[in-house]
C-alpha cells in the first residue's frame, strides 16, 4: 500500500498559544511527530498541512514536506478533519491507498505505533484504525448534575470497581484511513482499535499536559 503521513498543524490554538511551536523537552512540539513519521518505514511521504509560515519553516527544518499552504478558512477552531484531508490530497494530485493522520499533540507516539496501526489496517481489511488507550476514569461511575442532584449516566452500575468492563478513549496519536473508504466522514465504516499504553497517550491541550509530557519524555 502507498501511505501518506499527514500532519495537521494550524497556527492558532486557544488553550496553549502557538502550541505546535512550543518547546517540549528541547525541541518544538511539532518536531516530535515529524521525527516519528520520518522514522516509520511504511510511510512513503511525510507532509505537514499548515496555514502558518513559521510552522511551515519549522516542519521543513525537521525534514517534512510542506508543498502548499492550507487556506485560512480550513484553519479555524471548528474546522473538521475531513476538508483538511481532502484539500491535502486534491492539492497534491497524488493517489494514496492510506493516509496516516498524525496530530502533533501526541508527541509520545513512536514510529512503531504508526507502523502497527498501518499494518493492522492492511491485515484486517478495515476502513480505519484509530489509536486508543484504556480510559483513566470509567463512564460507568460518572454522572451529571441536574438541579443539584447527581444523576448516573448509565443504569445498572456494577457494585464494585473491579467489576467494571474496560473502556477505551481515543488518544489522538494515529488514525490510519483507507482512502477508498472515505465518504461523508473521515473516520467511519469498519473502525478497528490500536491499543496504546497510557504513558504514550498524553494528548497536549493544556499547560498541565505539557508538564506531564515533559516528565515522560525526559524520563
Amino acid at each position: 500500500m502507498s501511505v501518506l503521513g499527514l500532519i495537521p498543524a494550524r497556527g492558532g490554538s486557544k488553550g496553549v498559544p502557538r502550541k505546535n511551536l512550543r518547546e517540549l523537552a528541547g525541541k518544538p512540539l511539532l518536531a516530535w511527530t515529524v521525527e516519528a513519521a520520518l522514522a516509520c518505514p511504511l510511510l512513503d511521504r511525510v507532509l505537514v498541512s499548515t496555514d502558518d509560515d513559521e510552522i511551515a519553516a519549522a516542519a521543513r527544518a525537521c525534514g517534512a514536506e510542506v508543498p502548499f499552504a492550507r487556506p485560512a478558512q480550513l484553519a479555524n477552531d471548528d474546522t473538521p478533519d475531513l476538508p483538511v484531508y481532502r484539500h491535502a490530497l486534491e492539492t497534491l494530485g497524488d493517489e494514496f491507498d492510506v493516509v496516516a493522520w498524525l496530530r502533533p499533540t501526541a508527541p509520545l507516539r513512536t514510529a512503531e505505533d504508526i507502523a502497527a496501526a498501518v499494518r493492522l489496517l492492511e491485515e484486517t481489511g478495515a476502513d480505519c484504525v484509530r489509536s486508543v488507550c484504556e480510559a483513566e476514569h470509567s463512564p460507568y461511575w460518572m454522572g451529571r448534575v441536574e438541579e443539584g442532584r447527581l444523576v448516573p449516566l448509565l443504569d445498572d452500575l456494577p457494585p464494585q470497581r473491579q467489576l467494571l468492563p474496560p473502556v477505551y478513549r481515543l488518544n489522538g496519536a494515529v488514525d490510519a484511513v483507507r482512502c477508498a473508504a472515505v465518504g461523508e466522514e473521515l473516520f467511519d465504516g469498519d473502525v478497528r482499535a490500536y491499543v496504546m499504553p497510557p504513558e504514550r497517550s498524553v494528548d497536549l491541550d493544556t499547560e498541565l499536559d505539557f508538564l506531564l509530557a515533559e516528565v515522560l519524555l525526559r524520563r
